[in-house]
């Protein structure tokens, strides 16, 4: 949990910091996280398989084959890592169809090609992640975390505001920032690969394997629903800053502040949700499925009680927190609205978030990713479409329509994806008693 918060709270303070040079240096921002965050998200989803797979074999007493593992995954690192850095490059075209103003396309292109360079370091670190946490080592990746935050403050200090004789990059500094965080944090993932002897046995970079068709195969069947999964729910967040940008700097000013708030209490069920898949898989793997199947429900209602906090905190501070990030009366106004309305979905985000994350344990990837673009894509993004840019229902709401649209989507994939889990333990239960 410290891990996630730290990872989310260098995306706080890039907008709070951007938030106070100028509404055009946060709108950049805004909409170059809605370019780079889903590429970026989806395909370390891809190497997120790797936690489930290392931890089935750590629960078999098997940790050479979990060391195997990684080496595959390398290949399949560098390989996302390249494309992730050539896509967020070559975005302009996008911007320019979106009705993107020309001076903001040019400053959110400028902070897209600063912050690609770091993309592939930041997915080989992924893989060093899940990989660590497949074995348990948590702790390890909340200190790689930590030192990346307390990086991330003076690197953007020094780029955004010109110290020390740089030139002042504005909102374009978050980018050149990050990806300078994003190589710290791959260069001390490797470092504690070299060094762990607690790792010692896995002979994760021992024996180097060549890439293995077969081997590759069996990691994206797993990993591939997972990032395209996780593409589908953040892309659904993420789009509507693109869609909210012929609205103009305010609206998506607004936007960008309840995303960068919500975000940041998302961690919370999402880092219960990754604890859930180490110990499903793990306990999985050493034949023990009603342990796995309460260390499920015991996550969800750790995430349950996660989300009654920042609900209240929403609903009751709603306005001081908009404050935190612009001086701007009518983004705070706008921006205490939208996180009012994100205060409702935090319960339906947290019971999907971890019912999810226990299906990962169990290796049952594929019929998540049908019923979670069920919820986001059929029902989420087009009813917020229509409310917020159509006058069809009701007056055209801006981005409160789509915010409401999340609050339906989300609803939705808590009750499919909960009934998914639910069915999955009793399947692996009675597999297990006729055994």
């Amino acid at each position: 949990m410290v891990a996630q918060l730290s990872q989310t709270a260098m995306g706080f303070v890039d907008t709070l910091m951007a938030g106070h040079v100028s509404a055009r240096d946060l709108a950049a921002v805004s909409l170059g996280n809605g370019i780079w965050l889903p590429v970026f998200l989806a395909l370390s989803g891809v190497l997120m398989a790797t936690t489930p797979m290392v931890a089935r074999e750590v629960g078999a007493g098997r940790p050479r084959e979990a060391g195997a593992l990684l080496q595959q995954g390398f290949w399949i690192s560098l390989a996302v890592g390249l494309l992730a850095f050539i896509a967020v490059r070559n975005c302009e075209w996008l911007l320019v169809r979106l009705d993107v103003a020309p001076p903001l396309v040019e400053l959110t292109q400028a902070y897209l090609r600063g912050i690609s360079w770091g993309l592939p370091a930041i997915l080989l670190y992924q893989l060093i992640r899940s990989f660590c946490e497949g074995f348990g080592h948590t702790r390890v990746v909340m200190k790689i975390g930590l030192l990346g935050l307390i990086c991330n403050i003076p690197l953007n200090y020094v780029l955004i505001y010109g110290k020390f004789g740089l030139p002042a990059l504005g909102g374009v500094g978050c980018g050149w920032a990050t990806a300078i965080v994003m190589l710290i944090m791959l260069l001390c993932g490797s470092l504690y690969l070299l060094r762990n002897p607690a790792l010692r046995e896995a002979e994760p970079l021992r024996r180097w394997q060549r890439p293995s068709a077969g081997a590759s195969a069996r990691f994206l069947r797993l990993g591939l629903p997972i990032g395209v999964a996780l593409l589908i729910e953040v892309s659904m967040f993420t789009l509507i800053a693109l869609l909210l940008a012929p609205l103009g700097d305010i609206t998506i000013a607004s936007h960008q502040i309840t995303m960068s708030y919500t975000g940041l209490t998302f961690m919370l069920p999402l880092s219960i949700a990754l604890a859930i898949t180490i110990r499903v898989g793990q306990l999985i793997g050493a034949g023990q499925p009603r342990q796995a199947q309460l260390a499920a429900s015991t996550g969800i209602l750790l995430a349950l009680l996660c989300a009654t906090l920042s609900s209240l905190s929403m609903l009751i501070l709603a306005t001081p927190i908009a404050r935190l990030y612009s001086g701007n009366a009518e983004v705070v106004r706008l921006a205490a609205e939208l996180l009012s309305i994100a205060a409702f979905f935090q319960f339906s985000d947290a019971i999907q978030v971890s019912a999810a994350g226990a299906l990962r344990g169990y290796k049952d990837t594929a019929v998540p990713l049908i019923l979670v673009f069920v919820a986001y894509w059929l029902v989420g993004m087009p009813g917020g479409y229509v409310l917020g840019m159509t006058d069809l229902l009701l007056p055209g709401m801006g981005a409160r329509g789509f915010w409401y649209g999340l609050v339906g989507g989300l609803t939705l994939g808590a009750l499919l994806l909960g009934t998914r889990l639910y069915r999955m333990t009793r399947r692996v239960e009675s597999q297990e008693a006729y055994c």
